[in-house]
């Protein structure tokens, strides 16, 4: 059986979706319901876009964030010579949007890999509430830290076993947070996108992931992939996750 992509469950005025970026916090701060409503009337549910329809580009003027509900969403810029670099994928339950907020214009482009529905939030308005629902403050400073923390997680010199053992793990971590499973999930992304994020070649990344299955390590079946021994890929991927 195929790995399903995971999707939000759908959330009302007082229940967050299962994904929600914002759910833990306010509710573990006690907010009642007509608190929750005031951030619920914030969300505008958007998409779905398609396989490869921007959701927003470089130099757009930012007026909002965006969680992503389901689906994957790359993040990525062109360097002057036009070639691409990919800065990152984001997953249900994460936030796109948030390194636009010192420049009020997006500094790279967002694009759908596959049919991705957004929740959208007015970042003029969920900025105002967040003055009077610390809940709300406090993460949105966390899921800042958490989106520079990403960017430099492959700058150090790595090998490419520990590069692909690390961005497997790291996946599983993201999925598992979610609720989603921390062992069999669907590699969304494409081997030249994996490979151009990892800053390798895309030969190489084949190459890693073959050789994974070989020692069984993993399973992959054309983008499905399952964990097979986890506690060698965490040790593989270490000294790059730094845990």
């Amino acid at each position: 059986m195929r790995a399903r992509p995971p999707i939000a469950d759908d959330g009302d005025e007082f229940n967050f979706c299962s994904t929600c970026a914002f759910s833990a916090a306010c509710l573990g701060r006690g907010y009642d319901k007509s608190q929750l409503r005031e951030l619920h009337v914030l969300v505008e549910h958007i998409g779905p876009f398609r396989e490869g329809e921007h959701i927003f580009r470089e130099g757009d003027p930012f007026t909002a964030i965006a969680a992503v509900r389901g689906g994957t969403v790359k993040t990525y810029v062109n360097d002057a010579q036009g070639r691409e670099q990919v800065l990152g994928f984001f997953l249900p339950g994460e936030i796109i949007g948030l390194n636009a907020i010192s420049q009020e214009r997006y500094p790279c482009n967002a694009v759908a890999l596959d049919a991705v529905l957004l929740c959208r939030f007015s970042f003029p308005n969920i900025a105002a509430l967040a003055t009077r629902m610390p809940g709300v403050q406090q993460q949105l400073f966390r899921l800042l830290s958490l989106d520079i923390g990403k960017a430099a997680l492959l700058a150090g010199n790595f090998t490419a076993d520990e590069r692909m053992a690390a961005f497997l793990i790291a996946l599983s971590r993201r999925y598992a947070s979610r609720g989603f499973s921390a062992n069999r999930f669907q590699l969304t992304m494409s081997r030249t996108d994996i490979a151009n994020y990892l800053r390798l070649a895309s030969e190489t990344v084949s190459r890693v992931l073959r050789r994974f299955q070989d020692e069984g390590l993993i399973a992959v079946a054309r983008r499905d992939v399952d964990l097979l021994d986890r506690p060698r890929l965490e040790e593989i991927a270490r000294s790059v996750l730094r845990d």
